[in-house]
């Protein structure tokens, strides 16, 4: 476990970035919060002791939004995620993770740019529909989501792309998306024991950063509940699109 107080001044507000988003604060968060940690110890070991907090942070958030979700998105996505992980544990050692970065971060900026020029630009003022459930188009963003989330810690703007155009209530979609990563999560624990990554001392460091996942992810879960849909689709868009920069920034190496 370490000692070294450095670790825990950058874990700590990594934690608490990340626990942020699992309120329902937007994915970019998670994104930035996670670099933190990568700045003390190796990504894989950040990933290996921010997953059983991960877990942790989506029990919480699952009590906080037991009543909130859209039981059609899950049911037409999570197959394709499941697929998703299991391509990404299979694969893990054959693709670079960072050309996945690069591709589902350029998708991301495409969709959250389109979103802005139709709602901001010159066009602006259309009203456009909520989409319908669409299984093809679930079935690929959620294998994409699995697979990212598993090889790339970047499952969260692949969501983000099928589920903001059905243009849910923002609770509906708050409790839709941590259900969602929630199964994921859980999960992605069995191929990660099985590639020896939550060994004892990473478990440990974790326990000493569990503490700070709950008054986080409550805080996050308050600022949603107070957001007016028109203040909370741009600030999630807003907050897919600085993820997505963040994670092409990632994948270059940069």
């Amino acid at each position: 476990m370490p000692q070294d107080l450095s670790f825990y001044y950058a874990a700590v507000p990594a934690v608490l970035l990340v626990g942020l988003a699992k309120g329902g604060m937007g994915d970019a968060l998670s994104l930035i919060g996670l670099p933190f940690l990568a700045l003390v110890v190796s990504p894989v070991e950040a990933a290996a002791i921010l997953l059983p907090i991960l877990v942790f942070m989506d029990m919480i958030s699952l009590v906080i939004w037991r009543k909130h979700g859209d039981w059609a998105t899950l049911k037409i996505m999570l197959p394709g995620a499941v697929f998703g992980i299991a391509l990404g544990w299979a694969t893990s050692a054959l693709v670079p993770g960072s050309m996945l970065r690069i591709v589902i971060g350029a998708m991301t900026i495409l969709f959250c740019l389109r979103y802005f020029w139709n709602n901001f630009g010159p066009g602006a003022g259309k009203v456009i529909p909520p989409r319908g459930q669409r299984p093809v188009a679930a079935s690929l963003w959620g294998t994409f989501s699995g697979y990212g989330s598993f090889v790339a810690h970047a499952g969260g703007a692949p969501f983000q792309i099928y589920a903001l155009p059905l243009k849910l209530q923002p609770r509906e979609y708050t409790g839709t998306s941590v259900r969602f990563f929630a199964i994921l999560n859980a999960i992605k624990l069995i191929p990660y024991f099985a590639l020896g990554q939550l060994d004892t001392q990473n478990l440990a460091t974790s326990a000493t950063l569990l503490p700070f996942a709950p008054l986080a992810t409550f805080a996050g879960a308050w600022c949603v509940r107070r957001m007016r849909p028109q203040i909370f689709y741009p600030f999630m868009y807003a907050m897919a699109l600085i993820a997505a920069f963040l994670i092409v920034r990632e994948g270059l190496g940069w």
